[in-house]
């Protein structure tokens, strides 16, 4: 066996960060998927050639939703949703979150789970962000689904412009956080499915809470603006 000089065997060469896994074929379900964020993304990756499920608490409101979507876009109740789905975006509102997550902890049992909730309060001074016992939305989904894959991204996009079919691509870069570096590239992956968008990774999921706290800021900038600002990182 070829050593070096110390004796050691070398070390193989570090993986390059953008080789990333094809997820064209997973299914993506979407928990929440009829409210504005979760249409949204559910639009996008079906329009990128995902197969997508939306969820919803009602069957039919969310089989209704997903015939305004198109695109192959499939509509279930939240339970039916996560059983049939690879990769499930948790979408729902904030004071909604633990309940839906708890009770879906056996669905999701086994399943990579993205969640993109941002805790933000609302008052005459404009959004402020809220820090949830665990730390952040994405640690409480960590704590209540101890069987799951959890990790954390899409806190930053513009529901207006997913949503927007005229628009070809969205131009931003996604923050994907996560314990385990096979499920963050995952996730990156599916982020790079929709044209204009990079998934890039943003550390473990203890720093989940300053990338949802950001989003208050971006409200601002977006009242002042009148604008539908994202993110990009720079020199990566």
């Amino acid at each position: 066996m070829t050593t070096n000089d110390s004796g050691s065997a070398p070390k193989p060469p570090a993986k390059d960060p953008w080789d990333l896994p094809d997820v064209s074929g997973l299914t993506v379900g979407v928990l929440g998927g009829t409210g504005p964020q979760g249409r949204g993304l559910a639009y996008r990756f079906a329009r990128a050639g995902q197969k997508v499920v939306i969820g919803s608490r009602a069957a039919d409101r969310a089989e209704a939703a997903a015939a305004e979507l198109g695109h192959g876009v499939e509509g279930a109740d939240n339970a039916e949703c996560a059983r049939r789905s690879d990769i499930v975006i948790v979408a729902v509102p904030w004071d909604g979150h633990a309940k839906t997550l708890e009770s879906l902890r056996e669905e999701l049992a086994g399943k990579l789970v993205v969640d993109c909730v941002n805790p933000l309060g609302f008052d005459k001074k404009g959004a402020y962000a809220l820090k949830p016992e665990e730390g952040s939305a994405a640690e409480q989904a960590a704590v209540l689904l101890p069987d799951s894959r959890v990790t954390a991204a899409f806190h930053h996009l513009s529901a207006v412009l997913l949503q927007d079919e005229s628009i070809e691509e969205i131009d931003t870069d996604v923050m994907v956080l996560g314990e385990a570096r096979a499920d963050t590239d995952t996730v990156q992956a599916l982020a790079s499915r929709i044209p204009g968008m990079r998934g890039v990774f943003a550390g473990r999921l203890r720093n989940a809470h300053q990338v949802e706290s950001l989003v208050a800021n971006l409200i601002s900038v977006n009242r002042r603006y009148k604008a539908h600002a994202g993110l990009r990182t720079t020199d990566v």
